[in-house]
């Protein structure tokens, strides 16, 4: 993740061997893709925007001429352009001209398109940029059903709600340094109060609101604020019972929230 002009695209770029790097080095499993022809084959690629594909092309020519132009033979290709048409819902298409596809098709196809050599690193540079909800949400779940099979999956993107659903560990990069790596989780933590808000139907009486406040929480019209340990929250819980709960909510930063503060500058 990162600003606009951040490095993202060019970062993608280089560890597909499309651009030098002005300093440093580039390893794909201890390959070099601008030196070792082998490390590229270990890589597949879908750069943002519709450049990715021929358009006059269907998706079966389009999955068969990029297979043989990554060294798989004629009948594999023809045979993996089956597979991946079937299992990315295409078939229906599959002698449709990429430009009469849907937008979200177009992005599928391209992402099968990728695949088609079986790659162990898989390249993604804003894959829902423009794609309508629905369109978005198919891309998702394909990014997941990959990575479930072995694929590792190095993803750009600016919509920071798919960065937090899809991602295992998150990179944010600012005018080309990265200014925090760490698991999505962790991160989130990191970031995280330790205030929870408790919801609740009925009403408490006085003797259990003077409890409730002693633990150090404030009480509202049907929710409790508390910050403190999760002991103490037990303890609050108990004094809350029997009346029904509507949720317990913990105050949790979102990458959003973390990703503005990170590139302003502030690290909490």
């Amino acid at each position: 993740m990162g600003p606009n002009g951040a490095g993202k695209t060019t970062t993608i770029k280089m560890i597909a061997g499309l651009i030098r790097p002005d300093a440093g080095w580039v390893r794909v499993n201890d390959r070099d893709p601008h030196s070792d022809r082998h490390a590229l084959a270990g890589i597949g690629a879908v750069l943002e925007g519709n450049r990715n594909l021929y358009w006059r092309l269907t998706p079966q020519e389009n999955l068969e001429y990029f297979g043989v132009l990554r060294g798989l033979s004629t009948q594999t290709a023809r045979r993996r352009s089956r597979d991946l048409i079937e299992q990315f819902d295409l078939v229906h298409k599959r002698r449709t001209p990429v430009q009469a596809l849907s937008r979200g098709m177009q992005q599928k196809l391209a992402i099968a398109v990728a695949l088609v050599h079986q790659p162990r690193l898989l390249l993604l540079d804003e894959p829902t940029l423009g794609l309508d909800v629905e369109a978005s949400q198919h891309v998702k779940v394909l990014v997941r059903s990959i990575a479930q099979d072995g694929c590792a999956i190095l993803l750009t993107t600016h919509q920071l709600n798919v960065a937090e659903e899809l991602s295992d560990r998150v990179a944010i990069i600012q005018q080309g340094q990265i200014i925090a790596e760490a698991t999505t989780r962790d991160l989130i933590r990191q970031f995280s109060g330790s205030s929870y808000a408790i919801e609740f139907e009925g009403e408490l009486d006085v003797k259990r609101q003077r409890a409730i406040e002693a633990i150090g929480a404030s009480v509202h019209p049907h929710e409790i604020h508390y910050t403190g340990s999760s002991e103490g929250l037990y303890d609050l819980l108990d004094l809350v019972k029997p009346l029904p709960l509507i949720q317990v909510k913990k105050d949790q930063a979102d990458l959003t929230e973390i990703f503005l503060k990170l590139v302003k500058g502030d690290r909490g």
